[in-house]
């Protein structure tokens, strides 16, 4: 019999897209992470305008998976592991709304499921700090420029902020995590 895949997806914004691009990518089930910007009113926005802050679009990234071999729990499990939720509009040193923490949910069963996980991980009080992670209806995603896509598998050795960000975030996760790995 045939493995006949079902592909789903999920939109995140978690920070920077580079470290959050680089997470996802390495997972068993997954087939494609975009990064991009969604949640804004600027149409075709580029990273320059996006980083003014005053696009209201978030760095986020689509990932295309096989939900036969991931589900959607697995991926907020990874999401809310892999960044900061108690943070407003920062991760790191990486400041402004386009770095918010959001989940752009696709239908009223990513909303519901994200809405139990956030309350799970507050009914287990995880974080020190209340989570600030927004949830909306996602609108229409812009794929960032091509010289974003793969942007750690192309630039990690040689770019400084993927050598000390990127890096030691993306080595934290596969020792956690080495289980999902591809």
């Amino acid at each position: 019999m045939e493995n006949i895949k079902n592909i789903k997806t999920a939109i995140f914004g978690g920070g920077c897209f580079w470290c959050t691009e680089a997470v996802f990518k390495s997972l068993k089930g997954v087939e494609d992470v975009l990064p991009g910007y969604i949640g804004g009113t600027t149409e075709n926005p580029t990273y320059e305008e996006v980083c003014t802050g005053e696009t209201g679009h978030a760095e986020a990234v689509k990932i295309v998976y096989d939900s036969n071999i991931l589900n959607y729990h697995q991926l907020l499990e990874i999401f809310f592991a892999t960044h900061n939720p108690t943070t407003l509009n920062r991760q790191g040193e990486d400041v402004g709304t386009q770095y918010r923490s959001e989940i752009f949910y696709s239908d009223d069963k990513q909303k519901n499921e994200a809405l139990d996980y956030i309350a799970a991980l507050e009914e287990q009080h995880i974080y020190p700090d209340p989570i600030v992670t927004k949830l909306s209806p996602a609108s229409y995603f812009y794929v960032a420029e091509d010289y974003h896509q793969n942007f750690f598998e192309k630039k990690g050795g040689e770019n400084p902020y993927c050598q000390m960000v990127v890096r030691p975030k993306l080595e934290k996760f596969k020792s956690k995590y080495s289980s999902k790995l591809k």
